[in-house]
Formats: C-alpha cells, sequence, structure tokens
C-alpha cells in the first residue's frame, strides 16, 4: 500500500506547520483517501473546507475506522501565499505548492472539472471508491457508511417512481431496461419533450437538483419519462453520488444490468438524435464536434488535425489510429480503470480553426497533438507522414511522460 502511496502522492506531503509529512508513515491501516481538489480563493471551497474540518475531526475522534482515513489536499492555487494561509486551516496534510506536475496528473487522472471536490480513493490501489465526496459529508455527518463505496444502481434507486401523470410505479420495473439516469433542474436547460419521445424505447429516470418542488413540478410536466421524487432528497443524493455528477445536465446509459455504459449520453443524443448508434458504448475514436468539444476539458485527448471538408472525408484518418485506441481502451478496461488519453479526429471547420486559434497550433495537415486543457499544455508531432508506428510511439512516450510540454 505505501508504495503504491508514493507513487501517487509522492514521498513527502506538507502540513499546516510547514513540516514534511513521510508518505509511507500515514499508517499501515489507512484504506481509505480523500483527495480534496480546491483553490484558497475559491468561496465555495473555503465553505466546504469548514464542513470538512468539522467531518474530519468528528470522525477522527468517534469512529471506530479513525485509523483507516485520511485527507490530503490538492491545490489549484497560484499564490503561496494564499495556498499556505489556507493550509493553516486545515487538519490534514497537502501535496507540496510547488509539485504542480503531481497535482496536474492527479486532476487528470481522476477527471476533476469542478471544485471543490472530494475524491475518495483505494489507498491501495488507487481506484475510485466515491466520486463525489461533498455529499458524503453532506449526507453522513457522522461517517456511519464508512466506506461510502458505490451500491448496485437497483439498491439505489429502490423506491416508487413518479410519473408526470402524478402516477407511481415501483423501480422493479426498471429490471430488464437499459436505463437513462438525467441529472437536470429547471434552472439549467428545458429539454423539448419532442427530443424526449425518441427515447421511450428505453427508460427515461430524471433525478432532479431543482432548487424547489414548485420548480420541479413545473419541469417534470414537460417530460415523458419517470422521476425520483422530489421529497425523497436522501435517494436523489444517493443516486448524485453514485455517479460522482459534477455539473449539469449529465445524462448516464446503463445496460440491462444496471451497470454504466457512458457518462456523456447528452452528448450522444445530440450527436445521434435517431439513435442510430444506440446504446452508444463508448467509441475508440469521435470526430470532433461542437457537441462533444466539452470533452476536450475532461483530461488529455489525442487529436489528428486533417484536411477534410466533406463528410466521409476524416474515415481514413479514424482507421489510422483507430487500431491504437481499441488496444489503450482494453489495457484499462482490464484494469477497471478508465482510459486516460482520449481520442479524436477533426477535419476543416470553424470549431476546429477555432481550436486551433485558442492553442496556438499550426496550420498544417496532418498534424498529430496531444492537447491537455486543463493543465494548460499541448504536445505536437508535425511530421510529413503520421503512420501508426508514429502514432504508437507519441502516445507511448506522452503516457511514460517522455514528452516536453508547450504552453496553451
Amino acid at each position: 500500500m505505501s508504495e503504491f502511496l508514493v507513487g501517487l502522492l509522492g514521498e513527502r506531503l506538507v502540513n499546516s506547520e510547514k513540516a514534511e509529512v513521510d508518505v509511507q508513515s500515514l499508517g499501515a491501516k489507512l484504506s481509505l483517501v480523500g483527495l480534496f481538489f480546491g483553490c484558497s480563493l475559491n468561496a465555495p471551497c473555503k465553505q466546504f473546507n469548514g464542513s470538512l474540518c468539522e467531518f474530519y475531526s468528528r470522525f477522527k475522534k468517534t469512529s471506530e475506522h479513525k485509523d483507516k482515513l485520511e485527507i490530503v489536499f490538492i491545490s489549484s492555487d497560484q499564490d503561496q501565499k494564499h495556498w499556505q494561509d489556507f493550509l493553516q486551516e486545515m487538519p490534514w496534510p497537502a501535496l507540496p505548492f510547488k509539485d504542480r506536475h503531481k497535482k496536474m496528473k492527479l486532476w487528470n487522472k481522476y477527471k476533476v472539472t469542478s471544485i471543490p471536490s472530494l475524491v475518495f480513493v483505494d489507498a491501495a490501489t488507487g481506484k475510485v471508491v466515491c466520486r463525489n465526496g461533498l455529499l458524503v459529508v453532506r449526507d453522513d455527518p457522522k461517517g456511519l457508511e464508512f466506506p461510502w463505496g458505490p451500491k448496485p444502481f437497483a439498491e439505489v434507486v429502490a423506491g416508487p417512481l413518479l410519473r408526470n401523470n402524478r402516477q407511481t410505479t415501483d423501480s422493479s420495473s426498471l429490471e430488464g431496461h437499459y436505463v437513462g439516469v438525467y441529472f437536470s433542474a429547471h434552472w439549467v436547460s428545458r429539454e423539448k419533450t419532442e427530443e424526449g419521445q425518441r427515447w421511450l424505447y428505453f427508460t427515461l429516470l430524471h433525478n432532479s437538483v431543482s432548487r424547489s418542488e414548485e420548480s420541479f413540478k413545473q419541469y417534470f410536466s414537460e417530460m415523458p419519462w419517470l422521476a425520483v421524487p422530489y421529497p425523497d432528497e436522501a435517494r436523489r443524493s444517493r443516486l448524485n453520488r453514485l455517479y460522482g455528477i459534477q455539473g449539469i445536465p449529465t445524462l448516464i446509459l446503463l445496460d440491462a444490468e444496471g451497470h454504466m455504459i457512458t457518462r456523456q449520453g447528452r452528448v450522444e443524443v445530440l450527436n445521434d438524435p435517431e439513435c442510430r448508434l444506440f446504446p452508444w458504448h463508448p467509441r475508440p475514436v469521435l470526430e470532433l464536434s461542437e457537441s462533444n468539444a466539452v470533452q476536450l476539458h475532461e483530461g488529455p485527448c489525442l487529436v489528428l488535425f486533417v484536411d477534410a471538408e466533406e463528410e466521409g472525408e476524416l474515415e481514413p484518418a479514424k482507421e489510422l489510429i483507430q487500431p491504437i485506441a481499441e488496444k489503450l481502451m482494453a489495457k484499462y478496461k482490464a484494469k477497471e480503470e478508465e482510459t486516460p488519453l482520449l481520442f479524436f479526429v477533426a477535419g476543416e471547420d470553424d470549431m476546429t480553426d477555432s481550436l486551433r486559434d485558442y492553442t496556438n497550433l499550426p496550420e498544417a495537415a496532418p498534424l498529430l497533438t496531444i492537447l491537455d486543457m486543463s493543465a494548460r499544455a499541448k504536445y505536437v508531432r508535425d511530421v510529413e507522414e503520421i503512420t501508426p508506428a508514429v502514432v504508437e510511439q507519441f502516445v507511448g512516450d506522452f503516457l511514460a511522460e517522455k514528452l516536453k510540454p508547450e504552453p496553451i
């Protein structure tokens, strides 16, 4: 366990007294690490830190599992004085301020897209146990549900579900169906009911995060699918925790056994309104579009830019990199881990031009790149001919951290 944690966090952390903390000394009994991603200048982070301190103090004093949990602060602060002042408020250690590379690797590994964020990971493997620790702190203030591991969807959703005609059905009616779990709120978006009608050959379950029951009722009246009743806050929160929802609207798609197929259901629906590719299993290579460009911000992405304007002209580029993408997906799926790199091909259009301008890429085509938006870093391989061997070497060097990043 200690060796793994050293690889994940480094050999030394620091505490509020500016003293070094040996990672190997965190304790042989340690089974869970909470990675607290935040920033001293972010008001919600400051507010959550107070709640987390209370939770942590109570847990360490009263829980029979007190030696099994530790928190580590992963900061995005740019000013060391602000970081140090914030650290003074914390009873747990932090990644050293200057270790920006390690911080960014953790942000990417756990796909953190907003702060504050608290991700509980297994201390021996680094696998995510609970992605939405903020709700753990709120819903389980005494830590009675430790270690907050994922439960089967059928268990989490168990209970009555509501139709917009005020009739109810039991959640057991979902068994054997593909299920879409839609997290949204009236104040975020107003999806058209006609679009929803195209999804009726699988069951869509709405899990509202609306700010009031009145707005929930108004929003849900436009929907032809099922919903978790608004007053059942505990069940709605458990679903949020189960899938680590960091932003809305989000559509999670599950197979008939309740296993997740994709977190990108909303993007898939926008790209495939007639559901021809349903049930939208993750594809190794995507054609970059306005609707899926949001995924560029979820971690490092390989983007192969080619000179293509017409539909179908991107196929040769996709075929070139697809075997490499498939191999990488299979490798990490076998380890039950998320793929560390997404693959895209991009042609010639206004959105691609904007991306090139934003990342200050050369106009060359073909052009092989890896873009890491969260780290504001890019890696460029500008060669006359891009072959599978060139792509595979580029990907391997990136994953082995042999490439030198350029700033975006």
